[in-house]
């Protein structure tokens, strides 16, 4: 019997063994470095209102400082995995953490918003520190600890969000808006210190060529399509401008993908999507990262909107980040509940079953948010589909493709993912602007529940494409593709939470 361990390697003895005292101290620290990407990774969503008020600019405009965030983390993810790939794994942590102090920092400074949005851009190349980390546990932590560390780094995602909100929330009520920011900055700082001193030294692993190419298209096709989706109230849908934007954008990603499948060590192997199962994952993760950051971005607006507006409750922003804590509770129950349920029933299954968890909680956005409590409750119910989502995509995707290809194939949903929240954050905007009248800057109660249409229809899809491309299997069966066959493996199913331990692309 082959596990999910011995697949991803973890039952390798690492190469190299730092000191007892640093091997101890590096789990803790890449947990809090997990903790810190969380938390910055989704920093400007209940600012949003802030930022507009203080900088004097559109909500739409505002929003940028979550969706350029995304944007980056897009491309930083598999650019910072191919510069972590073996010899350089550890200056690319440490030259992250550096990145992300210079974009707290600029972020912080009250200089106006260029400088918080680029300041932003900056500290999304965080988000490609994740992959880089779990690398780290697996090669420097011994097998037995190292599972353990792996499940719970797989949960900082959703835990730093229920952390992170409420505190930011909180100091910017009392401190101000760039008081959250400079938070970030001095935990920034912190974490950078203390892995400097605990980082073990990188694996002696043959370097390859950065695809510098291919993240510049990836980037300006990605830039390129945002900036239309969120101009097209502006200029019109139907704009030659806009048209003739989207037109290159897509070229841009279609060259993107034809170079991938043309260079001989490409930033992401798009190869992988030929089997079924990864190409279901990756179009889920797309598909559920709009559905779940078009409903954050409309939450926590939402509350903060004073209810002269005839909708509303005027929360403050502390209560506009206490509201997203029982998404993050509800996403950590489901990692556990996936265990135990994949026992009796085929993971296949449950994809489509967070979708439609997901889906009730954004219908009971759209129907029931004449109340506080009723906000809660939606978001602790979208906070369990999407664990369930999130807790099965890095399972699915392990069972279909070969042991040497698992780094690849889940780089590559990390991509997709956050692509979805890039596209989510930028679409809430442009329906509310859409609902916005001339000379007034809140949109109209309409505008959400049009928003929340739109969201139900994108889990609807997000469901009938899980559905269909997914065959389902015995539970705790995974069918392993390897040299051109397929053969029955029975396991456990990968960690609970957001993520599967994976190789970075110089494992394979």
């Amino acid at each position: 019997m082959t596990s999910i361990d011995d697949k991803i390697g973890l039952s390798v003895q690492p190469t190299r063994t730092p000191s007892f005292r640093r091997q101890r101290a590096l789990v803790p620290v890449l947990l809090f470095l997990g903790m810190l990407v969380a938390v910055i990774s989704s920093l400007g969503a209940p600012l949003i209102p802030t930022i507009a008020a203080v900088d004097h600019v559109s909500m739409s405009s505002a929003q940028w400082s979550l969706t350029v965030t995304m944007l980056v983390g897009a491309v930083a993810t598999p650019v910072m995995g191919r510069l972590g790939d073996g010899p350089h794994r550890r200056k690319a942590i440490l030259t992250g953490l550096a990145v992300v102090l210079v974009g707290s920092v600029l972020a912080a400074l009250p200089l106006g918003f260029a400088w918080l949005l680029a300041g932003r851009a900056l500290q999304g190349a965080g988000i490609g520190l994740m992959p880089l980390a779990m690398a780290t546990v697996r090669d420097a932590v011994p097998p037995e600890r190292a599972r353990p560390a792996l499940a719970t780094l797989s949960l900082t995602s959703a835990a730093g969000v229920g952390l992170g909100y409420p505190v930011t929330g909180l100091l910017a009520r009392y401190f101000g808006l760039h008081s959250g920011f400079w938070f970030a900055a001095i935990a920034a700082a912190a974490t950078l210190a203390a892995t400097t001193v605990v980082l073990p030294p990188s694996p002696k692993r043959p370097a390859h060529r950065l695809d510098l190419l291919g993240a510049v298209l990836l980037g300006l096709g990605l830039a390129g399509l945002l900036f239309a989706i969120t101009q097209a109230e502006r200029w019109g849908w139907t704009s030659a401008r806009l048209l003739a934007l989207a037109a290159v954008s897509v070229l841009l990603l279609v060259w993107w993908a034809a170079h991938e499948l043309r260079t001989p060590h490409p930033l992401v192997d798009v190869r992988l999507v030929r089997h079924r199962a990864v190409l279901a994952a990756d179009l889920t993760a797309v598909l559920s990262g709009v559905g779940l950051y078009l409903l954050m971005s409309l939450v926590t607006r939402f509350v903060q909107t004073p209810a002269g507006a005839g909708y509303g409750f005027g929360a403050s922003v502390v209560v506009a980040g206490l509201v997203l804590v029982p998404f993050s509770a509800a996403s950590m129950v489901a990692g556990r509940l996936v265990r135990l349920l994949a026992r009796t029933i085929p993971l296949a299954r449950l994809l489509p079953l967070g979708c439609l968890i997901s889906l009730v909680g954004m219908v009971l956005f759209v129907l029931a948010r004449s109340s506080l409590w009723q906000v809660f409750v939606t978001t602790g119910i979208t906070g369990l589909g999407v664990g369930f989502i999130f807790s099965v995509m890095p399972a699915l995707i392990v069972g279909a493709v070969p042991a040497q290809e698992t780094g690849s194939a889940i780089s590559f949903n990390q991509v997709v993912k956050y692509i979805g929240y890039s596209i989510g954050s930028a679409l809430s905007a442009v329906v509310l602007q859409a609902h916005t009248t001339a000379g007034r800057t809140l949109p109209t109660d309409d505008g959400y529940g049009t928003a929340g249409v739109l969201g139900c229809a994108v889990w609807v899809v997000t469901a009938l494409v899980a559905y269909l491309l997914l065959r389902p299997h015995p539970p705790g069966t995974r069918t392993v593709a390897s040299a051109g066959t397929q053969q029955a493996d029975t396991g456990p199913v990968p960690p609970q939470g957001g993520m599967t331990p994976h190789p970075t692309r110089g494992d394979r």
